[in-house]
């Protein structure tokens, strides 16, 4: 994964200060998957911020170009992922394709939405805003894959850095790298006094197994 701790540092300071990431130990969320989690993240909110959602812009240009090297189309990952990847297909002055969650059920019933050809636009980058399993990113990777794109690998702007999600990634033999990370952010948050030391190590017992965590902590 990408390695350079002034970005990832850059990032975190980024989405705990406009609230993109909020961080509740004492008060945690529950997830669309059930799991409690004392930590939430919408990285939407980035594009209400110009000066943010430039240097994510970027920084995502920079991190393509270096790890992936040329590309000839970006494909965004629907909802979130969608205008991440249409900033940075327009950075790139690359075409932009996007990937439904499921096919549309009228019209051409169509999974990927734009018109890149697989000829000239074969290689591809994804575009997530999050990593938590990689479940939904992943099935971008098998439609794109399905439909004739080489899948170059994905970026995303910031993951939970689950084992889980390593795991699925590397069985997909996809690669992929984020800006910014869990244990940055966790970093940065008790540094600049966004948590108290209790709390940190709440945060670090969650990410150890968010799962069982969530059971102790409904129980």
């Amino acid at each position: 994964m990408f390695n350079n701790n002034e970005i990832e540092q850059q990032v975190a300071e980024f989405l705990l200060q406009i609230k993109a990431i909020k961080l509740q130990p004492n008060n945690p969320f529950t997830w669309a998957s059930g799991w409690k989690s004392p930590i939430y993240c919408d990285n939407r909110v980035t594009l209400s911020h110009p000066s943010i959602r430039t240097y994510i812009r970027q920084q995502l240009t920079v991190i393509i170009q270096e790890k992936f090297g040329s590309v000839g189309c970006i494909a965004g990952v629907a909802t979130a992922g969608i205008p991440q990847g249409a900033l940075v297909a327009q950075e790139l002055g690359l075409p932009f394709i996007y990937v439904r969650a499921k096919a549309k059920e009228h019209g051409t019933g169509s999974l990927i939405e734009g018109d890149v050809p697989t000829t000239t636009g074969k290689r591809v980058v994804v575009i997530e805003d999050l990593i938590s399993t990689g479940k939904s990113s992943l099935q971008a990777v098998d439609a794109l894959r399905t439909a004739g794109y080489e899948v170059a690998g994905l970026a995303a702007i910031f993951s939970y850095g689950f084992d889980v999600a390593t795991e699925n990634f590397k069985q997909a033999s996809c690669p992929f790298v984020t800006l910014s990370n869990y244990n940055a952010l966790i970093k940065y948050a008790e540094e600049n006094q966004y948590v108290i030391d209790k709390d940190v190590a709440i945060l670090k017992q969650w990410r150890e197994n968010p799962a069982a965590w969530g059971q102790v902590a409904s129980s």
